[in-house]
Order: C-alpha cells, then structure tokens, then sequence
C-alpha cells in the first residue's frame, strides 16, 4: 500500500507530494520537482509504528 507525503521543493520552496511505499523502513532516491523540474533528494524513514518522515534536500545539500 502506498502513502501520500508533502514536501517542500528545496529550490522553488512549492510544497508538492509525493508517493512514498512504507514496506521499506529507508530509502534515498531522487525525485524531480514538479514546479520547477530540478533534482530533489529524498531520504525516507518509517519507524515501527509506520510514522513515515521525509528530508528532502538540493543537489549540493550534505545528509
């Protein structure tokens, strides 16, 4: 089953969503804004519970 999250465009500062699949507890992947089309790093964590987080950061953002 797939869940909806809203981010904030690290570029553009738009608040998009996203599709994110909570059977995996990580995930890092890369998503292009659907505003202004420039590369968005995603770093995925659900915890125990199934509380899903999103950290979504520019190209030249360290994690």
């Amino acid at each position: 089953m797939l869940d909806t999250q809203f981010i904030q465009c690290p570029y553009c500062w738009e608040e998009i969503e996203i599709v994110v699949d909570p059977s995996e507890s990580e995930q890092h992947y890369v998503e292009d804004c659907f505003v202004c089309c420039r590369p968005i790093h995603l770093h995925v964590q659900v915890d125990y519970e199934g509380d899903i987080s999103v950290t979504a950061r520019s190209e030249d953002e360290d994690y």
